[in-house]
């Protein structure tokens, strides 16, 4: 591994501005360690939360993580509460459930590191040598194993505005000889015994973020995921609470790894009564190999706790999101409403049909027009092009701009699709060199989509692709916006030495997004893989949108973008208006439903607005009106997640000073009793009153006439709203409903 990798150049990266000093902490506490001097436990503070760290044995642990404690008194007798004596048929000395448990201290569960080297680094344990402490929110521990020349560092940082914990977990090879890399957690964080249930995020192409929950158990539950990315299937993503925690009440913690490529998920219960989680890269056979003074760094861990249920949890994550990860201007502008052409027009490109389909769309007040996949060379379906990153002459035999200026005179911005990773073997890029794809040795590629993936780790590639997207962007300066794809897993993920190169294609992905970026600052990108195959933290921190799903089902995204909002905002979840019938599922669903559903992300349509009839036009037009109305709320706003039956999705957006307010009702599918249940509206303030206005759709189809004739536009009491809720009326399936609540006093 290089000195300076991909890698440490993203990690100052997501790290920047949180530098380290040493602080002599001795003086504070008097005590005198094995190889320096420490305190005996680091406490940072957030603004409610406190995360306790033990550093009194050889390796530091987690003593506490929960609800702020604010005496220090309350922290320096933690560990004499925390006493554990011997048991009966165990080790007098009970291995330490240390940030990185190990072999070498004795430890039978999954341990923190494990690595191979001549000198037994199978079995190393270190000792701590150095603390630094910044600030009463970040810390920095060393702990070295002399006897192996293994030394690992513990970065730790607890946010002070959003109480999301980052943590990762740093291997240095001080030796002479080679060590391999196994696994390194980025922590491992110890559980009450009241957590004892468990939320996983599961899905597939087009099915994304689906909860599974299971209750915790003797062993472990283990979660891996070798496809290259993010992946559909197993998001690295995990909720721990208790048997009663709601969306709005109990404790509960939240984990997830910010990682875009293999990764592993693990809950483990203990014999001895002790269970913790720990989150990691999955690293393949021999893919880190660290020689003399080279290091590995964990991908980080991002934690939140919170005694208030999911709600508060999630808006935790998206407090950190938007202070954090996105860039300002993302933050301060308002999210414009997209056209997309892939569910339109697919590969059939012409100027006059696309300068036709943008008229349409900007009648119905769309903002951007995104050209979808289909306009480089030799591009006519997905069997061939990927990787010639040129304008296809034969269908703009005079380049983009007569249709970018025929865009721009719509006022919409333009966007464009790349696909860089991935290139067709029907191409001029592979038929020149192939060997530039990820490959393995005496291995056939599997088919996937008619495409190979690209081997980014090669210099020579990253170049390529940078200078090819780079000459599009110089030539076409009115592009403002890019779709990045990436459309198969990684099958056969071998170098052009052979060796495996998940991690570092990762970082070459991350580095090329980052190096364009900067070259070109005014341009978005939105991280796409046949949808959500690559949402997570780590991709967005140089992305500006998620594409949360293939599918375009309303019915479908309900659920999907449920899943998803337990971590992300809706600000960056993309979230179209497909056709009347879905080209995924085949199911036909009413406009009204769609435009409700897409109004809550990043609001956009994908089909072909010539199709629509004049009702749908016109309520298309007024569902965009609508959201650009309050797309201010809808983006920045809480989040509050309601309890319902099955065969409904509630939920509503929240301004912070609860002067402002959108609920949304969706039903699926019929109730089986013949009237549904109150809709109460959590999140207001019980003190003051409220004015309700059903807002959307504009004409509500009901058997007979319901309590909407009597409450809309009426004032109602905080208190009343929360705690009696309003009748919900009886609607066909497949029907939504939005309030507007706003303070009157």
């Amino acid at each position: 591994m290089h000195k300076l990798s991909i890698y440490n150049i993203y990690t100052i990266f997501i790290f920047g501005g949180l530098k380290y000093r040493h602080v002599d902490l001795s003086k504070k506490s008097g005590k005198r360690g094995k190889m320096g001097d420490f305190p005996e436990s680091i406490h940072l503070r957030g603004k409610r939360v406190s995360f306790v760290i033990d550093t009194r044995g050889r390796t530091p642990s987690v003593l506490y993580w929960g609800k702020l404690l604010r005496q220090q008194s309350s922290t320096d007798v933690l560990p004499l509460l925390a006493t554990r004596q011997e048991a009966k048929c165990a080790a007098v000395d009970e291995p330490p459930l240390s940030l990185t448990p190990t072999l070498g201290q004795g430890f039978t569960g999954t341990p923190g590191i494990e690595l191979i080297s001549d000198n037994q680094a199978w079995s190393t344990c270190g000792d701590i040598i150095h603390v630094e402490q910044e600030n009463q929110h970040s810390a920095l521990i060393k702990s070295l194993d002399k006897h192996r020349n293994i030394l690992v560092v513990h970065y730790l940082n607890l946010d002070p505005q959003t109480d999301v914990l980052a943590l990762s977990t740093e291997i240095v090879n001080q030796g002479d000889s080679q060590v391999v890399v196994n696994s390194c957690v980025a922590a491992t964080l110890p559980l009450p015994a009241s957590m004892t249930e468990l939320t996983a995020f599961e899905g597939r192409w087009a099915q994304e973020f689906h909860r599974y929950s299971l209750s915790r158990f003797l062993g472990s539950f283990v979660r891996e995921n070798r496809k290259g990315k993010t992946s559909h299937d197993s998001f690295p993503g995990l909720l721990v609470h208790e048997k009663h925690t709601s969306e709005i009440q109990g404790p509960c913690y939240g984990f997830h790894l910010g990682w875009s490529g293999n990764h592993k998920i693990l809950c483990e219960q203990l014999s001895d009564g002790r269970a913790y989680v720990q989150l990691s890269e999955l690293l393949l056979p021999g893919e880190v190999k660290l020689e003399a003074n080279e290091s590995y760094r964990s991908p980080t861990l991002y934690a939140s706790f919170s005694d208030q249920g999911f709600n508060e949890m999630s808006a935790n994550y998206h407090q950190y999101v938007r202070q954090h990860l996105l860039r300002e201007h993302i933050n301060k502008t308002p999210r414009p409403v997209h056209y997309n052409t892939w569910e339109g027009i697919y590969f059939d490109h012409d100027t006059a049909t696309l300068a036709e389909l943008a008229k349409k769309a900007a009648a119905l007040g769309v903002e951007r027009f995104v050209l979808d996949d289909g306009w480089f060379k030799g591009r006519r379906g997905d069997f061939a092009g990927l990787g010639d990153w040129v304008v296809d002459k034969a269908i703009y035999p005079e380049g983009l701009q007569p249709l970018i200026d025929q865009v721009l005179a719509q006022d919409l911005a333009f966007g464009i699709w790349f696909e860089p990773e991935m290139v067709n073997p029907d191409s001029d890029l592979y038929r020149a060199h192939p060997d530039w794809v990820l490959s393995t040795k005496g291995n056939k590629q599997l088919t996937y989509r008619n495409q190979l993936v690209l081997d980014l780790t090669r210099r020579e590639v990253s170049e390529y692709l940078y200078q090819a997207i780079d000459a599009i962007l110089a030539e076409y300066p009115d592009i403002s916006y890019i779709k990045w794809d990436m459309n198969r897993d990684i099958n056969h993920a071998g170098d052009g030495f052979g060796a495996p190169a998940i991690r570092q294609q990762t970082f070459a992905v991350y580095a090329l997004i980052e190096k364009l970026r900067t070259a070109h600052p005014h341009v978005d990108i939105e991280s796409c893989s046949s949808g959500g195959g690559r949402v997570d933290f780590g991709i967005l921190a140089h992305t500006d949108r998620v594409w949360t799903s293939d599918s375009n089902d309303a019915l479908d995204r309900l659920a999907i973008q449920r899943g998803c909002s337990y971590f992300f905002p809706s600000s960056i979840m993309g979230a179209h208006v497909g056709p009347k019938d879905c080209h995924i599922t085949g199911r036909r669903v009413s406009i009204e439903m769609r435009a409700a559903v897409a109004m809550f992300g990043h609001m956009g349509i994908e089909m072909d607005p010539r199709d629509l009839d004049e009702h749908e036009q016109q309520v298309l037009a007024d569902a965009i009106a609508l959201h650009k109305k309050h797309r201010e709320l809808i983006h920045s706003g809480g989040l509050v997640r309601l309890e319902g039956a099955e065969n409904e999705v509630r939920f509503g957006i929240v301004s912070e000073n609860k002067s402002k307010a959108l609920y949304s009702y969706n039903l699926l599918a019929e109730t089986l009793r013949y009237a549904p249940d109150k809709f109460n509206f959590v999140g207001l303030n019980p003190d003051v009153s409220y004015q309700l206005d059903l807002i959307w759709p504009s004409k509500v189809k009901e058997y007979s006439t319901s309590v909407l004739s009597v409450v809309d536009g009426q004032v109602f009491a905080g208190e009343a709203l929360i705690e009696f809720g309003l009748q919900l009326p009886i609607l066909d399936p497949q029907s939504a409903l939005i309030f507007e609540l706003t303070q009157i006093n």
